[in-house]
């Protein structure tokens, strides 16, 4: 047993001092979005949103107001694919269609034309008028 140990201890490990030195790659940082705390405040419990529609209202509004957008100060936005969308909500592209429809009967967006959406940045049009957001004569 000696023998064993006295080998083991005198092993070297093969790798180079440099590559134990290597720091391992940091992890990146999440992304974040700045949603307006109306949303959280009265939105959600005023108007008893369902998951779907909580999650279709904030894909919209992070495409309009939180990434680059040519068409901001007008509150429009694209929707790219709603095939797409609705499998990455895991939903029906009937579902997808009836939250969208729900949205627009709350006053949250309003359909420009098939895939592009006008979202409101304060969700509602007294919101709006309270905060003056305007959107250059769109509305």
């Amino acid at each position: 047993m000696d023998d064993l140990r006295s080998i083991l201890s005198s092993h070297h490990t093969k790798a180079k001092k440099e590559d134990t030195d290597i720091e391992a790659p940091s992890k990146p940082e999440p992304t974040v979005s700045e949603i307006p705390d109306i949303f959280f405040d009265e939105i959600l419990p005023v108007y008893k949103l369902n998951r779907i529609e909580i999650c279709l209202l904030m894909i919209l509004y992070r495409g309009v107001w939180c990434r680059p957008n040519l068409y901001r100060k007008y509150g429009i936005g694209p929707l790219n694919s709603h095939i797409e969308l609705a499998k990455s909500l895991e939903i029906g592209n009937d579902v997808l269609l009836q939250s969208l429809k729900n949205l627009e009967n709350l006053g949250f967006i309003e359909t420009i034309r098939s895939g592009q959406y006008f979202v409101r940045k304060y969700f509602t049009e007294e919101n709006d008028r309270t905060f003056n957001q305007t959107y250059d004569n769109f509305l």
